[in-house]
């Protein structure tokens, strides 16, 4: 039956039904920070380089944006020029748009610094997958028959209250935290990174999850694999979220 055969009390009773949905979406929007999404550029052919893009609608404005990075795993550091970032102005920009025009004014780089090796996801917490310890995963490189990896690693995440650049206190009633990522190898652990003070860019974190463990095609040994966690930085209508390029080969 389609909604012009419903009659009399059911065509009310739908109709409300709608209604109360549609409101409960928009408080759920209305309550919500802005999630950005990912997407994997690639990697340099000597694996040097890597490059992700974030993308979304901006909390508060409903304005599309994107930034794009290419990461020098070498140094653990953005190259020149990078990130380079867009917003739109209005909502009458597209948030396709936003990410074509991103594309464009990033070309020279991902041209300049040669990205242009698929990238391969070894390891993935999806956010749809709910009450996940998203502090703890455990990976190993893709190999070739299905379910088989080679390498057994386990990646560990923790925060802690730590100093920034920006008035997190003052701004949002709590101390920003910091994140330390630690990889362990058959028992032997290795700490990765273990932030300080944080840079302004960073913002005021709340919390930090690990999302993913990519690699280059072709190219899956530890020493080539970055860690990408997720970052949750205060925002107008409650915590955003970003990423971090974390190399593993350092």
């Amino acid at each position: 039956m389609n909604w012009t055969q419903l009659n009399g009390g059911q065509a009310v009773t739908a109709r409300l039904a709608a209604s109360g949905l549609a409101l409960l979406g928009l408080a759920m929007q209305a309550a919500a920070g802005d999630r950005a999404l990912i997407d994997y550029v690639g990697f340099s052919p000597e694996f040097r380089y890597f490059a992700f893009e974030e993308f979304g609608i901006q909390d508060g404005s409903g304005f599309a944006y994107s930034n794009l990075y290419v990461v020098d795993l070498e140094t653990d550091s953005w190259v020149v020029g990078t990130p380079v970032r867009m917003q739109a102005e209005s909502e009458v920009t597209s948030l396709e748009n936003i990410r074509a025009a991103v594309a464009e004014k990033a070309a020279s780089h991902i041209e300049g610094f040669d990205i242009q090796v698929p990238v391969e996801i070894a390891a993935l917490i999806g956010d749809g997958v709910p009450d996940t310890d998203a502090r703890r995963l455990e990976f190993g490189a893709p190999a070739y028959w299905p379910g088989a990896v080679s390498g057994d690693y386990t990646l560990t995440l923790s925060s802690f209250e730590t100093s920034a650049t920006s008035p997190c206190a003052e701004w949002f009633g709590v101390e920003p935290l910091g994140y330390a990522l630690s990889i362990s190898d058959s028992g032997t652990e290795r700490l990765i990174h273990r932030d300080g003070s944080l840079p302004r860019s960073r913002g005021c974190p709340t919390d930090y999850r690990i999302h993913s463990v990519v690699m280059p095609f072709q190219g899956t040994t530890l020493s080539n694999a970055v860690a990408i966690i997720s970052v949750y930085p205060g925002g107008f209508e409650g915590p955003d979220r970003r990423f971090l390029a974390v190399p593993l080969g350092l």
